[in-house]
């Protein structure tokens, strides 16, 4: 695969044509190559392939790899079987988790203001309840992962972080967008200044924020939501010296995305955005997965596959039937048809929209107004790049666009709708029109929120499943439509997706990570690995909906009006036959 990738931003002299090196691929023969890693995860000694790349090296490197040598001589082929690959475990590796020491973050505390905002008292114990989960999601990293990178696949950083939960031990991208909001809301600054201070870091040290905190996602980001947690916490504190020292590394970042990330569309001037990376192996923590979904396949068909699926990492939907496409260009329905890396997507480049805009309004707030201009200009052209190749004015939204075909994909997903929430739209009527495609799609039949889409593929971010970044987008974006409709239906999406959290939480005294569309209170289910427990983001839109929609929304079912989406059962139940 190429090192180095060229871009030509044309007429922009902020984003002249450049080269720019790509980080290296992990180079550890243990964690990311290697006769280790292909023969621990092939024995499938755990579960899931993440936990043996999470666990820590009792010894340095190079004496693990000369046991491990020495071991395997003495087996045929080289070949060393289940039980004395565990004996070498136990020997060499702890257990994932030790990365961290006991930490409650120092500026939670009770009661913070906006929950007595809360006119549900049943809501309003809830909200506590998930303030309360801050303190056991937040992590602070051991010296010693510092003084020793070496030993650890955890990618060292300042401060202390907030993950996810479950299986998701380290930090995430664009998770932390959602746990950053609920943090400031939870009125917990100081923890929110930190982790944006660590995605900082990681923009200084790889030139872009990685998929997660481990060496094994050095080269896959994941969509950039560093600009808008940047504007959240100036919103929440209006430290104008915070903003002036990170945005040099905020527009670092874009600079990255447009120089390895972006594509010209063909017989057109326009520049849109995609996921691409440039690493042609199997991912560390699904190892098994890639290798066995690649089975029978050439090599050069391998390695296409393999980059696809790190790129559907890096949308962070991982993994959909969105991302399909059969050699022909046409939808397929298996994962071995993944081809993320040909699509253009409505989100991404919504947020990149987004991004543009964000980073002129810090340049003006800090008196630059000719570089806010050249982002104001960037913004321009993107906009009119979105208008033309994924506005379809015919069906009233904005569709992904397939590079092998030069065609719009047609299917309903919550992205469709992404430019009304980054309010990267041109003309007002463009916001009512994908109003009234969304009641048209099928998609609001469901009691439990908005699925990701209206194809059952058994992958998991799609049909049945509903995950809460989606619907909080949709109900930001409807929410910001002047039309009474459009807000009305924004307060009906966020009261069943408060209901489907609350009753989930009533049932398993937990937050779930995804949720079924059908079924009170059902955790989502199918992809690589088991619904998580936490839930970082599931947390903080909770915590968001219940501060805008807090004065009327009920854990009773009174509010809910299914009359006002009852016209649209028919058709929906059509269209997933």
């Amino acid at each position: 695969m190429h090192s180095l990738m060229v871009f030509c931003f044309s007429s922009v002299a902020l984003f002249a044509c450049v080269k720019t090196a790509l980080p290296p691929p992990c180079d550890s023969e243990i964690y990311c190559t290697g006769p280790i890693l292909h023969q621990v995860q092939t024995a499938k000694l755990f579960d899931d392939d993440k936990y043996f790349v999470d666990m820590k090296l009792k010894e340095a490197p190079d004496v693990v790899l000369s046991a491990f040598r020495n071991l395997s001589h003495g087996f045929p082929n080289m070949t060393i079987p289940p039980g004395a690959l565990r004996e070498f475990l136990s020997t060499y590796f702890d257990k994932p988790g030790t990365e961290f020491e006991a930490w409650t973050p120092p500026d939670w505390h009770d009661k913070p203001k906006f929950v007595g905002g809360i006119a549900d008292q049943e809501l309003r114990n809830w909200a506590e309840i998930i303030h309360n989960l801050w303190k056991s999601l937040g992590r602070k990293i051991r010296a010693g992962v510092k003084d020793h990178p070496e030993l650890y696949s955890y990618i060292s950083t300042p401060y202390p972080v907030v993950v996810p939960g479950g299986r998701f031990r380290e930090l995430y991208y664009w998770d932390s967008y959602w746990v950053i909001n609920g943090l400031l809301l939870s009125e917990m600054t100081d923890t929110a200044y930190g982790m944006i201070q660590n995605f900082l870091y990681l923009v200084n040290r790889y030139g872009f924020v990685p998929n997660g905190g481990r060496i094994y996602y050095e080269r896959r980001s994941q969509p950039p939501f560093l600009p808008l947690m940047v504007e959240s916490y100036y919103q929440a504190t209006k430290d104008k010296e915070f903003l002036r020292a990170a945005l040099p590394t905020l527009e670092h970042e874009y600079r990255f995305w447009m120089q390895n990330r972006s594509v010209k569309v063909d017989g057109t001037e326009h520049v849109l955005n995609r996921y691409h990376v440039q690493v042609d192996l199997p991912r560390p923590e699904s190892y098994t997965d890639d290798l066995e979904l690649a089975e029978g396949l050439s090599d050069v068909h391998k390695e296409q596959l393999w980059t696809d699926l790190k790129a559907g990492a890096e949308s962070g939907w991982d993994f959909t039937s969105r991302w399909y496409i059969e050699g022909d260009g046409h939808n397929s329905d298996t994962l071995s048809a993944t081809r993320t890396s040909q699509i253009l997507p409505a989100d991404l480049n919504a947020l990149l929209c987004l991004n543009e805009k964000t980073l002129a309004s810090f340049h003006r707030l800090l008196g630059d107004g000719d570089s806010a201009a050249l982002y104001d200009q960037a913004a321009a052209r993107r906009l009119e790049a979105i208008e033309s190749v994924l506005w379809d004015a015919e069906r009233g939204a904005w569709f992904d666009y397939n590079l092998m075909t030069h065609s719009k994909r047609f299917e309903f997903y919550p992205s469709n709708l992404a430019p009304v929430w980054a309010q990267c739209f041109s003309r007002p009527e463009m916001g009512e029109a994908a109003v009234r495609y969304l009641k048209e799609s099928g998609a609001l039949q469901f009691p439990n929120g908005v699925p990701t889409s209206l194809r059952d593929s058994g992958q998991q971010w799609d049909y049945p499943n509903a995950w809460p970044p989606l619907q909080h987008m949709l109900i930001d974006g409807l929410s910001k439509l002047p039309s009474e409709d459009a807000k009305k239906l924004a307060f009906d999406l966020a009261q069943r997706w408060i209901k489907s959290n609350w009753v989930a939480y009533t049932k398993y005294e937990a937050m779930f990570e995804k949720y079924d569309v059908n079924g009170d209170g059902k955790p989502g289910g199918g992809g690589e690995y088991e619904v998580q427990l936490g839930f970082g983001w599931t947390n903080g839109v909770a915590l968001q909906l219940l501060d805008q929609y807090g004065a009327t929304l009920t854990s009773e079912s009174r509010h809910l009006s299914p009359g006002f989406l009852l016209p649209l059962v028919i058709s929906a139940a059509l269209m997933l036959q």
